[in-house]
């Protein structure tokens, strides 16, 4: 079925059942016994209300109603959410992991800044303000950085009461910065002594916290690191993301497979972000070069997706695409195809939304 900006959800659907999205796929089937995950949940849950936001429909309110029943579920008693459920509905851990935690709040904020029925919202509001304390003590980067563009969303949609969140979320740019700082190297621009996996959801929640506290120094650190991950991952003019086999750890050679989706998706969202504070047009070249990589303009030149159902492969491998095609990885590439479609239109002359002289200076060294 297409919907809206004719993207097709056909693949989705099909792994999608009356409890949720089904984590793994055996080529273009779902594959029953890799249950499912509150964090591939949560992001179905953000694209498809993103996607209802501008096409209101009964179809896509049903994709919304499953996905936020599946958080609703995830909640823990006394702790943040769960993140893996066998096909059997039972959970398998005590606790999500901090990325999950991190992935359900900016659905929910998606959900809450929305114009969804009334239900919907509220339920989303009361899953926020039961984990928002457990997510102030979480240590995971990443879950950090999915907590300030929570709050960014929020602030943009002009939601109320949720004060507690902006807290969390500046207290969490801050923490950033410091993890910066601790890690920097002449030939290292980074918050981490390695890179590993949705990398760039770390410079883009520093893009977000510049426009939410444009007085502090997040839009220094954000155009730093983004620019470094920007060139570590740039060959011959085409992305190349940092492989999963074995990351890239500071001093020693770069992992070149398994190239993940979710890195390319998350690079594209974080140039656009990049795009929206600074208004240069070098970001939007990023971010197109993100987006070909779906389509054949990779290392091994091998399209990735399927236009048709809306299905990604998992991966790029020496020998070539992992023909599986499960849900991150579908996620990754719905996510960008409607960034796409949705920014388009830039103008790529706009001016930068906050002032971009104390950034004027920063510079970073290419790794030998």
């Amino acid at each position: 079925m297409q919907v809206s900006n004719r993207i097709a959800l056909n693949h989705l659907d099909r792994m999608t059942d009356s409890t949720g999205l089904i984590q793994h796929a055996i080529y273009n089937v779902p594959r029953r016994e890799s249950g499912y995950t509150t964090d591939d949940n949560a992001r179905a849950l953000r694209l498809c209300t993103r996607l209802w936001e501008q096409q209101p429909g009964e179809h896509l309110l049903s994709r919304v109603t499953t996905y936020l029943s599946f958080l609703e579920h995830a909640r823990c008693p006394a702790r943040g959410f769960h993140n893996f459920m066998s096909y059997q509905r039972d959970w398998l851990d005590a606790e999500g992991t901090g990325d999950s935690q991190g992935q359900a709040v900016l659905a929910l904020a998606e959900v809450l800044g929305s114009s969804l029925p009334d239900g919907y919202r509220e339920l989303a509001r009361e899953l926020i303000d039961a984990v928002t304390p457990v997510l102030a003590d979480l240590r995971s980067l990443r879950a950090q950085a999915y907590m300030i563009m929570a709050w960014k969303h929020l602030s943009v949609s002009g939601t109320k009461n949720v004060e507690e969140v902006e807290e969390v979320a500046q207290s969490a740019a801050r923490r950033l910065v410091t993890c910066y700082h601790r890690s920097k190297r002449p030939d290292w621009s980074w918050f981490e002594s390695r890179m590993t996996y949705a990398n760039a959801v770390l410079p883009h929640a520093l893009f977000a916290a510049a426009r939410c506290w444009p007085e502090e120094e997040f839009l220094v650190v954000a155009k730093a690191s983004f620019d470094f991950l920007d060139r570590e991952t740039s060959v011959e003019n085409f992305f190349w993301p940092i492989g999963n086999s074995d990351w890239y750890s500071h001093g020693e050679d770069k992992s070149l497979y398994d190239q993940q989706p979710v890195e390319a998706a998350t690079m594209a969202e974080a140039a656009l972000a990049a795009f929206d504070v600074l208004g240069d047009k070098k970001y939007l070249e990023v971010f197109r070069r993100a987006h070909a990589w779906f389509h054949g303009r990779n290392s091994l030149g091998q399209s990735l997706a399927d236009t048709n159902c809306g299905a990604c492969a998992d991966g790029l491998q020496r020998s070539g695409a992992n023909r599986n095609q499960g849900a991150e990885s579908t996620l990754a590439y719905l996510w960008t195809e409607l960034n796409c479609k949705d920014h388009a239109t830039w103008n790529e002359n706009r001016k930068p939304r906050i002032n971009t002289r104390s950034c004027s200076s920063v510079t970073a060294t290419t790794p030998s």
